[in-house]
């Protein structure tokens, strides 16, 4: 029998072997982050897209975090994106949140949500990088401790306590912005 050399998976196969089975989980978290179908399909599209470009630069490891860590920056990049075109046109985009959508939210639910929204943002960017990772693995990402544990090297106890620090310090970030119900938020 002769050693042959391991040949490298395709860029096709690598995409079916790493990126394919976290589809579930990168269109909950894109649920959870966009609130809305057809922004959480795009942003999932783009996460799939800059995968598929970056594949053959990724080697193996941690696939789900890797893949979450796209779709979150793709997340980012589409918002900045869309906030120079709410400036440009102030009036449509009154109409559009003064327009009900189907489940009778009005404008001022629009405004309560987005503030909140932005409230989160603004809390969980000043958290340390040890933090957000957590979050972003955790509470975003779905998944367990012991796997969050094993991809950033630490003993599942701190992940425990990043966790409740992180949401802590969240919490009382909101509170201090004004913002309260946060305990009860049902959405």
């Amino acid at each position: 029998m002769t050693d042959q050399p391991r040949r490298e998976p395709s860029s096709d196969e690598a995409f079916q072997q790493y990126v394919v089975p976290e589809l579930d989980v990168l269109f909950r978290v894109a649920m959870s982050i966009t609130r809305n179908r057809a922004d959480a399909e795009d942003v999932v599209q783009d996460t799939l897209l800059r995968a598929y470009r970056a594949i053959d630069r990724f080697d193996g490891r941690h696939p789900r975090a890797w893949l979450l860590t796209i779709l979150r920056n793709a997340q980012i990049n589409r918002v900045r994106r869309k906030r120079p075109e709410l400036l440009r046109d102030p009036d449509t985009t009154m109409e559009r949140l003064a327009d009900t959508s189907n489940d009778g939210r009005g404008v001022e639910d629009e405004v309560v949500d987005s503030t909140f929204d932005a409230a989160v943002e603004a809390a969980y960017d000043r958290l340390p990088e040890k933090f957000r990772r957590v979050i972003e693995l955790v509470d975003l990402g779905g998944l367990s401790y012991q796997e969050s544990a094993d991809i950033l090297g630490v003993p599942v106890g701190t992940i425990m306590s990043r966790l409740h620090r992180a949401r802590g310090r969240m919490r009382s970030d909101i509170e201090a912005a004004g913002i309260t119900g946060v305990h009860g938020r049902s959405d």
